[in-house]
């Protein structure tokens, strides 16, 4: 009987035909937005993780008190021991040292006078130790757009916006004035061997980046840094494993008398991302949720409809002796296989526009210019697992249940008045 049901649904299209599409543009367009929704989420986390507050950060407690003024005169000293304990601590942790630092590049003429000057945050991170994969964490290469990535530790990075305010090119010398962790004044001069997009307003306007260990000379912070920044060894965020490392990390020092003692924060706990990653979170799956509830509507109409209009052909079949229990049943059966259908087309068509949208992207860049906080600049789709079957909960048993609504109808029919009907 199923085989023959089948190739009525293949044959017969003027009662599969509709629903089919129906139900493929419904669980197509459902399947997509999931599908971006998450991919959003997930790129938002995963660019200020590592742009700015990794999956954890490790601080000293007053450097965290006042974050906000990068304060490296409270910077974390005794580098080297603190990675060896948390490398033997949380071994499903990697952890890179990063050096945050404020001062004023100057551009010299040939005689050495000042041409222009500007205001940047300078970043120190491992340029030369692949090991630590910061090159790729910050997409330093794919960000390159003019120029190369430094290849001694006297070449310096800009960012293209800011070169472009300095009016610098490759090759060109500029001189960095700023201070110590001391309070020492510093006058330290680069050759600028490339300039990057970060792709974010924030770091846009006025970054620079040098080594980290050129960093550490010139800050005087020798076995130092401002932040150690902890990434998971999948690079996927685990809420729920960062915030029980922050509280074991914490509780070790919780007693100490340091006052410059370490202080560990997940990502969540940071910039106030916690209320932000619920806040999307909660109507991520609110906005799904009501997508999903209303094509559960449209394909549950269409099952009805489909199945009210087909009453004359269940009387004929009810007068030519086919019982009704078996004509119900049938009608679901034939429902399920179209629903089936239309499901895996939509679900088809759906995985394969997030992963267009994953590989492409649309650009957003222009609507951040003023943003102020650490966003993507490119919205992605991302594609999960539960992709491949969340379409069929509004495509499959959403059809089911309006041809099982639908259906009850026949057995109110009247035997004895199809004949009745048949002759008109």
């Amino acid at each position: 009987m199923i085989n023959f049901l089948i190739k009525g649904i293949l044959r017969d299209r003027t009662k599969s035909l509709i629903p089919i599409c129906v139900i493929t543009i419904g669980v197509s367009i459902t399947v997509f937005m999931a599908g971006f929704v998450k991919g959003v989420m997930s790129d938002f986390v995963s660019t200020t993780a590592k742009l700015d507050s990794g999956h954890l950060k490790i601080m000293t407690k007053p450097y965290y008190e006042n974050k906000d003024q990068i304060p490296n005169d409270l910077a974390i000293l005794n580098l080297s021991m603190l990675t060896r304990t948390l490398d033997s601590s949380f071994p499903n942790l990697k952890w890179v040292p990063r050096i945050k630092f404020g001062g004023i590049l100057d551009v010299p003429d040939k005689n050495g006078e000042t041409i222009l000057q500007g205001p940047g945050i300078g970043l120190g991170i491992h340029l030369f130790d692949k090991s630590k994969g910061e090159l790729a964490r910050l997409s330093i290469n794919k960000s390159l757009i003019r120029g190369s990535i430094p290849n001694s530790p006297d070449e310096i990075i800009l960012s293209e916006s800011f070169s472009r305010k300095l009016k610098v090119n490759p090759g060109d010398l500029v001189t960095y004035f700023g201070a110590t962790m001391e309070g020492s004044m510093v006058f330290e001069s680069f050759k600028m061997s490339g300039t990057v997009n970060f792709g974010n307003p924030v770091l846009d306007k006025s970054t620079f980046i040098i080594d980290f260990n050129e960093a550490q000379k010139i800050l005087d912070m020798e076995n130092g840094t401002g932040e150690l920044l902890g990434f998971f060894n999948n690079d996927i965020y685990d809420d729920v494993s960062s915030l029980k490392i922050e509280k074991s990390f914490n509780a070790s020092y919780e007693n100490s008398s340091d006052e410059f003692a370490p202080i560990m924060v997940s990502l969540r706990n940071q910039n106030d991302l916690g209320s932000t990653i619920d806040l999307i979170n909660t109507f991520s799956s609110i906005f799904i949720f009501i997508f999903v509830l209303a094509m559960s509507m449209v394909l549950w109409n269409t099952g009805l409809i489909g199945g009210l209009r087909r009453f004359q052909e269940f009387g004929i079949r009810l007068a030519i002796g086919e019982s009704k229990r078996h004509v119900y049943f049938s009608l679901l059966i034939e429902s399920f296989f179209i629903g089936l259908i239309g499901s895996s087309i939509g679900t088809f068509l759906g995985v394969s526009f997030c992963y267009y949208m994953q590989e492409n992207g649309i650009d957003i860049s222009a609507a951040l210019e003023n943003s102020a906080i650490i966003f993507p600049s490119v919205l992605k789709a991302e594609v999960t697992p539960d992709l491949f079957y969340i379409g069929f909960i509004p495509g499959l048993l959403s059809m089911v249940f309006g041809s099982s609504l639908s259906g009850r109808g026949i057995f109110r029919r009247n035997t004895a008045n199809l004949f009745k009907e048949l002759e008109v």
